[in-house]
């Protein structure tokens, strides 16, 4: 199937039809869409039910799966006698011996375990336990008797501790905060804010600044919007708490790893930059997606440099951890999309020839072919899903959540040594849902490995970046739709042009993959994406609506706003398409798809081409649902609790 060559224009001058390109839907279509919808809904109360109200998330997260250990994060010992593996699934921390790869001991953790460190001297391991009210459990590295149990905020992440062991920063994801506890104390004491999903952290050797990579961007994506779109870096000085932002490239988005040079000038972000304001009408050549490494200068507090980590014919897809080897003369990042370590010498990285060659473009290296081979060495692991990395000399440690392993690559001698696996436990048997898991954030899939599903639906949600897709003509960007509850609320797309969200996984597949995969493939990633759950709001307080939105809820359920015409419960989608006055110049349809509003609080931008940056922006200047007169008989004080109460869902 010759999909990739640039033949896209025909003779006349008029795009041709490509053969991944599906022509309009028929009226026989919208009537079989039609029919399906009415079908789907006919039988959801049940499933609807059960799914929205029937799974609680902390006991989902506290049971986890107990055959599968899914390993998350790392830390070792200075001596590099010991590992600490924290286990997502399993909710277990386990103590590994590295040279015999024997489990010296266990530990069960209340919540899924997120994130390891280990304190300077060796003494004290930091492990973050995520849930809505998270915990934060100081072990005594030793013995495994915890010492302390610290109040962190929703889904804590990322423990770092300062070079004197004497102050811990956590990452509260959902709460854009950061966490800073003085550990003798064993008191939090400041909560300064971060942007949008803080992931990642890292402290500088002098311990004056704390910098945070947020994972996503915090801005709206349409047509009309000329700003830059892409998260922040948080610069946080430890000593007043206040906050800088140092803003990407334009297209960056579902940042992971950070680390900090051990002379602390440079910070090294992993992500991904998307050419998200051109039609993807190919993948090759880093059309859709390029894998990078950002460099941020830390005096400067700027961004230098993006340098990308594929090589012109081979994608590096989703890079996680990002770690400096050997005091800094190597950076490793783990390429979890395709399952291998990826080397550098930092001298490299960071020369001239580098900036001038590496600069992610349409292609990547080399951009020219007589440079030669890229610098990047890719080193192949034996397991799959390389996510969390920790360095002990010249050892690099990864965490390899699909196989239940940890991989070991010494630098010293990597042609004589190969990279090698210690098993946590048994050989995990995957199920239809874990092996969809695996699939939907494997990059091999795809055409010469460029991105996997994750890229742009990082955990099965959405990328908050418009993309403009052939399946509805082009000229008409979407915003990127967030597959929690997906396969229960058909139709897919803005435009509903897929049937449902099966079609919508096979159609991917062909035309953003560039693929062709067997069906049971598609069947697994179906059964993954219906098995994510809602996760809940950050709004809420002790898990129930707060006061305000117990309002709100009578001001959405009400007669003058009537929001719940179009969002019924449980669903909060009446699974119609409407016209609200949201079509622009380049639209083709002025009805759009009504989105389920359970976890809009994560899923900004908001519109069909995410023109409002929050909910109050598209209740209180665009009057979404509040025109023809009903909007102008709520008060301000209703308008609050209103937005109050969507925020919670």
């Amino acid at each position: 199937m010759n999909i990739h060559k640039p033949d896209h224009v025909g003779s006349t001058g008029r795009p041709k039809r490509r053969r991944n390109q599906e022509p309009a839907r028929s009226p026989r279509r919208v009537l079989r869409l039609r029919r399906t919808v009415l079908l789907r809904w006919l039988a959801l109360p049940l499933c609807a039910w059960l799914t929205v109200f029937g799974c609680i998330w902390e006991a989902a997260a506290a049971e986890g799966h107990p055959s599968y250990l899914g390993p998350i994060a790392l830390a070792v010992a200075p001596d590099g006698k010991m590992l600490y593996v924290a286990c997502q699934d399993a909710g277990r921390i386990l103590w590994l011996n590295p040279v015999n790869g024997e489990i010296c001991r266990r530990l069960d953790v209340p919540h899924e375990p997120t994130g390891l460190a280990l304190s300077p001297d060796g003494t004290r391991l930091a492990v973050t336990c995520a849930a809505a009210a998270s915990q934060v459990l100081l072990v005594q590295a030793e013995s495994g008797d915890v010492l302390a149990n610290l109040a962190g905020g929703h889904s804590a992440t990322c423990p770092t501790f300062d070079p004197l062991g004497q102050r811990l920063s956590v990452c509260n994801r959902f709460d854009n905060t950061v966490s800073i506890f003085d550990v003798p104390g064993c008191q939090e004491i400041a909560r300064p804010a971060a942007v949008r999903e803080p992931v990642a952290c890292a402290v500088t050797p002098d311990g004056q600044l704390l910098l945070v990579a947020n994972h996503l961007p915090a801005t709206r994506t349409d047509f009309e919007f000329e700003g830059n779109v892409s998260p922040c870096v948080t610069v946080i000085d430890m000593g007043t708490f206040e906050s800088t932002q140092v803003p990407l490239a334009h297209g960056a988005n579902g940042l992971r790893g950070l680390c900090v040079s051990p002379d602390g000038r440079y910070a090294f972000v992993t992500h991904v930059l998307s050419n998200f304001q051109m039609v993807p009408f190919r993948v090759d050549t880093g059309w859709i997606d390029v894998n990078v490494v950002s460099i941020i200068d830390i005096p400067a507090r700027r961004a230098i440099r993006t340098m990308g980590l594929d090589e012109y014919d081979r994608g590096a897809g989703n890079p996680w951890q990002v770690a400096t080897v050997l005091d800094g003369k190597f950076l490793g990042v783990n390429l979890a999309g395709t399952h291998e370590l990826s080397v550098i010498e930092t001298s490299v990285l960071l020369s001239d020839l580098a900036r001038r060659t590496m600069q992610p473009m349409m292609g990547a290296w080399p951009i020219y072919t007589s440079l030669g081979d890229s610098p990047w060495r890719r080193i192949a692991l034996p397991g799959k899903g390389p996510r969390a990395l920790t360095v002990c000399g010249s050892k690099v440690y990864s965490a390899e959540y699909f196989s239940d392993t940890v991989a070991v690559v010494d630098l010293d001698n990597p042609d004589e040594a190969p990279p090698r696996s210690l098993p946590l436990g048994p050989a995990p048997e995957l199920t239809e849902e874990r092996r969809g898991e695996l699939l939907f954030h494997d990059a091999t899939i795809c055409y010469q490995h460029w991105l996997s599903c994750s890229s742009c639906h990082p955990d099965g949600r959405m990328d908050a970046l418009n993309w403009d897709l052939m399946n509805d003509g082009v000229g008409n960007a979407k915003n990127t739709k967030s597959m929690l509850l997906s396969h229960v609320t058909p139709p897919a797309m803005a435009e509903g042009v897929r049937m449902s969200a099966e079609e919508a996984v096979r159609a991917g597949i062909v035309h953003i993959l560039f693929t062709n995969r067997p069906e049971h493939e598609s069947t697994a990633m179906d059964a993954y994406l219906k098995s994510l759950q809602p996760i809940p709001s950050p709004y809420l307080v002790d898990g129930r609506l707060s006061a305000a939105a117990a309002r709100g809820h009578e001001v959405f359920m009400g007669d003058r706003a009537r929001c719940a015409r179009c969002h019924p419960a449980p669903l909060y989608t009446d699974l119609k398409s409407h016209n609200v006055g949201s079509r622009n110049r380049l639209e083709f349809t002025e009805r759009f798809d009504t989105p389920t509003l359970i976890e809009c609080w994560r899923s900004a931008p908001y519109l069909h081409d995410g023109r409002y940056a929050t909910i109050r922006d598209l209740l209180v200047e665009g009057q979404h649902g509040l025109r023809n007169g009903s909007g102008e008989q709520l008060t301000s004080q209703e308008l609050d609790d209103l937005i109050e109460f969507v925020i919670s869902l």
